[in-house]
């Protein structure tokens, strides 16, 4: 792991899946790490999932790091605005944010999920892919923005799959949005040295994908550990010509190649990829 123990992070949406597993291995880099969610010990989980902001932040100090659990609804500009104020308060500085809320698949329903956009629920996805799920990236951004120094980073969490249409158009459209946010934001910040990044993982072993799996199993050897995701930016975090890559969308398989580490397993899969 490279050493991150000067770094003061946030990660959103981090109860579980690829938030928690970021924090985990920002931690394990030794980084002090605050870790946003809905979901916690003393209330409610959302959609009744494992996992709360206490646990993934314990992983975080068991690993090496400070791990800081903050309930914090990202869609909620004055939960965001408290969020960022305790973080300048403690720290008076954010040099890592990684954007991964998304409440994109409330009131998820497979079979209207990947119909034609004219049948699906519109205002219902819209709600959901945009007002959760798009709004929660730009909401944070905005508010930490002023507390990035030169040399910080933003990295975006986003599904991409070389522009391959990802199922459902109006996710699609959602998620491209991310990206193109994550880029635009590396024109807004380049006079200030700070980096922007899109990164997309390959298709991870979440705890909903295994809960998916074990009702109706599929292979899960094209699969990788959520963590795979998190080496990719704490690698990105730590390489000191990191802004010559601000505006780029790049892959964890991609970075794996090109910093040397591995997932978990210590394989190291390919981008991966959807049919064109």
């Amino acid at each position: 792991m490279p050493d991150l123990s000067d770094r003061i992070a946030l990660v959103t949406g981090a109860s579980r899946g690829a938030g928690a597993a970021i924090a985990a291995v920002l931690g394990e880099s030794g980084a002090t790490v605050y870790v946003t969610g809905r979901s916690s010990r003393s209330g409610t989980r959302t959609e009744g999932l494992p996992g709360t902001v206490e646990d993934a932040a314990d992983e975080v100090t068991a690993r090496g790091g400070t791990g800081i659990g903050v309930v914090c609804d990202q869609t909620d500009p004055a939960q965001v605005e408290a969020l960022v104020a305790r973080i300048g308060a403690d720290h008076g500085r954010l040099d890592v944010l990684v954007n991964n809320a998304w409440g994109g698949y409330a009131a998820y329903d497979g079979a209207s999920f990947v119909a034609p956009f004219w049948e699906q629920p519109l205002q219902q996805r819209w709600d959901a892919m945009f007002g959760a799920g798009v709004w929660p990236t730009m909401l944070t951004s905005a508010r930490a923005a002023p507390l990035l120094p030169e040399g910080g980073l933003v990295a975006c969490t986003i599904a991409w799959a070389r522009d391959a249409y990802l199922g459902s158009s109006i996710y699609d459209a959602a998620k491209a949005c991310i990206a193109r946010f994550a880029s635009s934001m590396a024109h807004d910040l380049r006079e200030r040295g700070v980096t922007s990044v899109a990164i997309a993982p390959g298709f991870m072993r979440t705890e909903r994908v295994l809960a998916a799996h074990e009702s109706d199993p599929f292979d899960l050897s094209v699969t990788e550990s959520p963590e795979y995701l998190g080496r990719a930016i704490a690698h990105l975090a730590a390489d000191p010509a990191r802004f010559q890559r601000s505006g780029e969308l790049l892959t964890a398989g991609d970075l794996a190649r090109v910093y040397g580490f591995t997932d978990v397993d210590g394989r190291q899969p390919e981008t991966f990829t959807l049919p064109a």
